[in-house]
């Protein structure tokens, strides 16, 4: 009982985590989908500007072409950014059971999170719901095998009868009878199946007692991973913001030399690249950043709508065992189904 209510608090850590993946993934591309669809306008300008200064002999054919080929490019990817959120909007709609509709930007969840890696593994080792439920197995295990040393106990077995009659006759008005026995039963040997069975649970308490240390070998590791993510994701966020700020400056820079000859084109539309590339790049590692956050709160076992206090009916396991225990007729669920 104990063990299946670890494996559905893990069910719950894992929806809730698929649940912040499929949002952020949607919001990802979303803001992606944007600077495509912004970077197309900015191309169709820039080659409408080329254009006009071709004709009047200020740039090459050679500068039309490339500016032609870098729409097209920009085109590519704009199609290919819508198909990425059509395919995020459908995997939202199937975890999340409805379709996204003006979505929040999401934050970190930071403030629960332990302050160190140290912290962190060791809250997982405690309190992760695959560690929970492996202890639970080794109780079990540990159980199953006090049953099967049962089998060599010996049985007592004690009954009693107690009989009262009465006759019509005159010989015999009245009679009372009482009797009590005693068996003990000492098993012996009986072909050894046993002695067999009692091996066999023991194997299986080693193997449980293995298990729980592979789990947590498991958990150290994915706490690790995780919170590494999340370290590196605040380094990508910062580095990225920074890669934006350096290709918007360079950007404007290029333009301006190149009104004055001293840029070609093609290095306009280099800089122009450079800076979708530094907003995309900063987008993804926005969605890391808010992901691995999640990852790590669930790594330690605490991703929960109870700890994360959300506005949602908490299911309570132990209430529900209390209202179907001992309940020996009726076909009704508690909530009444």
């Amino acid at each position: 009982m104990f063990a299946a209510r670890e494996t559905l608090r893990n069910s719950e850590n894992q929806v809730l985590l698929d649940g912040v993946t499929a949002y952020m993934n949607v919001m990802r591309d979303t803001a992606i989908l944007g600077v495509r669809r912004s970077n197309v306008e900015v191309l169709e300008e820039q080659l409408r500007q080329v254009r006009d200064r071709f004709n009047v002999g200020e740039v090459t054919r050679t500068d039309v072409a490339q500016s032609e080929a870098q729409l097209a490019a920009g085109r590519t990817q704009l199609l290919t950014a819508e198909s990425n959120l059509t395919t995020t909007r459908a995997n939202y709609r199937r975890i999340i059971g409805n379709d996204p509709v003006s979505l929040a930007p999401g934050s970190p969840v930071d403030r629960f999170l332990p302050a160190t890696l140290a912290t962190s593994i060791n809250t997982g080792l405690i309190e992760n719901p695959n560690v929970t439920a492996a202890m639970y197995g080794i109780d079990v295990s540990y159980l199953q095998v006090k049953i099967n040393e049962g089998a060599l106990f010996p049985t007592v077995t004690l009954q009693g009868s107690v009989q009262q009659a009465w006759d019509s006759t005159l010989q015999l008005p009245r009679s009372f009878n009482a009797s009590a026995t005693a068996q003990v039963v000492v098993p012996i040997y009986q072909g050894g199946a046993e002695y067999a069975l009692i091996r066999q649970s023991k194997e299986s308490l080693a193997q449980q007692r293995l298990n729980l240390d592979l789990v947590r070998d498991q958990t150290r590791a994915t706490i690790a991973q995780a919170w590494g993510q999340l370290i590196a994701g605040r380094s990508q966020v910062a580095s990225a913001q920074a890669q934006v700020t350096a290709s918007e400056i360079a950007l404007n820079g290029v333009r301006e030399e190149a009104r004055v000859g001293q840029r070609t084109t093609l290095d306009v539309l280099n800089a122009q690249q450079a800076l979708v590339n530094a907003r995309s790049s900063l987008v993804v590692a926005q969605r890391d950043r808010v992901v691995a956050s999640y990852a790590v709160l669930s790594a330690i076992g605490k991703l929960s709508a109870q700890s994360l206090k959300l506005k949602a009916e908490i299911y309570d396991a132990r209430q529900h065992y209390e209202q179907v225990q001992g309940k020996l007729w009726g076909t009704q669920t508690p909530d009444g189904r």
